[in-house]
């Protein structure tokens, strides 16, 4: 898959605020898509895979905060930072319940922006294929507070149209699923975004143990059994993302041998 720009989501009612966000993150090497209002920038959200928003909290017809929402379940490797001129405790730990990652403060602060902006388009990013919605939602939020951006699937056409869209780092694919295989995922996967890694996961060790042997000889690269065992999961994501690589030559002082 060709490299993709990342492509930020600058939502404002105040044009000349959107305009000069634009052209700061344009000239810095950002694809930029901009909205003055939700539901236009909804639209956008549908159309683009879109890796960080800058939403701004009190506007017209639709806030930050319900829009975000609304973002978070159409695409929810989608990052969100809500800017307002309005920022209290109260609001500030509302937007973070939701799953924003940051609340700023207007006006904006470039110097505080921009760093935060680089931070978050260099979170790993990770595709979790499971049919168990619970599952994904609670894993979304461990793998999220972590620094990892996750998109979700519930089926196979989910799958296999998201690793068609976006590039991933990882992705985390349960054995049995509904409408395809696993294998169907994974040869998608070696056609799209043959530099992804895979770790399957299943909750039924014994009965796929051929599977699961099969899978792996077949280039995916590490297994995890439900109920997780949530250290060793994070581990093993780490080792298969640059987080993982870079926290080892941290920890070797930098020198690889």
């Amino acid at each position: 898959m060709k490299a993709q720009k990342p492509t930020i989501l600058v939502v404002d009612d105040d044009r000349d605020t959107c305009q000069n966000l634009c052209d700061i993150l344009i000239d810095l090497g950002y694809a930029v898509q901009t909205a003055g209002d939700g539901l236009a920038a909804l639209e956008l959200v549908r159309k683009h895979p879109i890796d960080l928003a800058l939403l701004d909290f009190k506007m017209p017809g639709m806030d930050g905060l319900s829009l975000y929402r609304e973002i978070k379940r159409i695409s929810p490797a989608t990052v969100a930072i809500i800017i307002s001129a309005y920022v209290t405790p109260a609001t500030t730990a509302e937007a973070c319940r939701a799953g924003t990652w940051k609340v700023l403060a207007k006006p904006v602060d470039l110097g505080a922006v921009l760093p935060l902006v680089e931070e978050a388009l260099s979170w790993p990013v990770v595709l979790l294929v499971d049919d168990d919605r619970d599952l994904c939602a609670s894993l979304w939020d461990v793998l999220h507070e972590r620094g990892y951006r996750t998109s979700l699937a519930h089926s196979v056409p989910i799958g296999t149209q998201l690793l068609l869209q976006r590039k991933f780092d990882v992705v985390l694919l349960d054995l049995k699923l509904p409408e395809g295989t696993a294998k169907d995922v994974m040869a998608v996967m070696r056609m799209a975004n043959p530099d992804a890694r895979t770790i399957l996961i299943t909750g039924h060790r014994a009965e796929l143990e051929s599977l699961i042997a099969e899978t792996l000889a077949d280039g995916a690269d590490a297994v995890c059994y439900k109920p997780f065992d949530l250290d060793r999961l994070l581990g093993t994501l780490g080792k298969l993302t640059a987080r993982g690589q870079r926290a080892a030559q941290a920890a070797s002082g930098g020198n690889d041998g």
